[in-house]
């Protein structure tokens, strides 16, 4: 029987991650950085070479604008996830983005997001609804959820990183274990980039 892969994007840490590694910062192009989740999922997938693996679900975890606080990033993130939930394979989890008080003088903040993550990489795990979980993210917050799934010793825990091509790229690494990491470069990148403004309707 083929291998089971779920990958696992904390979509915002993905994204600001793709911005920091490839040079766009400072770019005014928002959507540098963006991904087609799927699309990521499947590049993943291509590398397993030593027995047969199939990708069975691309879960993305993101925070959601309010549609009373931002309207315009509310719409955005709707037009985006839309897109996500029309296609195969991927399953998109959102949370409330957290609005301070002196907003917009001050950004919303995700909240809940590493949580959500977390307890679904491990309860999946104990289910055993994977075989192979890849969890794309730098928080470190993570590791103790790759800690347990490893200690679980019934599937085979890995992450996914930008590869910046100069210096190294941040990666999640619990402490004593070495896990496979998937390090995708700028031609990765290009290869999963979505370009679409999401600000405008299409």
């Amino acid at each position: 029987m083929n291998r089971r892969l779920v990958v696992f994007i904390d979509y915002q840490n993905t994204y600001r991650s793709a911005r920091r590694a490839f040079g766009f910062d400072d770019s005014p192009d928002h959507w540098e950085g963006q991904v087609h989740p799927r699309t990521v999922g499947e590049l993943i997938c291509r590398r397993y070479t030593d027995a047969p693996t199939d990708l069975k679900d691309v879960r993305v975890y993101r925070g959601m604008p309010s549609g009373t606080h931002d309207r315009k990033g509310y719409a955005a993130a709707q037009r985006q996830t839309s897109i996500w939930t029309k296609t195969t394979l991927v399953s998109v989890i959102t949370r409330p983005l957290r609005y301070p008080h002196n907003y917009p003088t001050d950004p919303p903040e995700e909240k809940g997001i590493d949580v959500m993550i977390a307890l679904d990489y491990v309860t999946m795990a104990v289910r055993g609804e994977y075989d192979l979980g890849v969890l794309f993210s730098g928080d470190t917050d993570l590791v103790p959820a790759l800690e347990q799934v490893i200690t679980l010793g019934t599937v085979t825990s890995e992450v996914a990183a930008w590869n910046p091509g100069a210096g190294s790229g941040a990666r999640l690494r619990p402490p004593g274990q070495n896990i496979r990491c998937h390090w995708l470069d700028q031609v990765d990148y290009e290869a999963v980039r979505d370009g679409r403004d999401y600000n405008i309707k299409s």
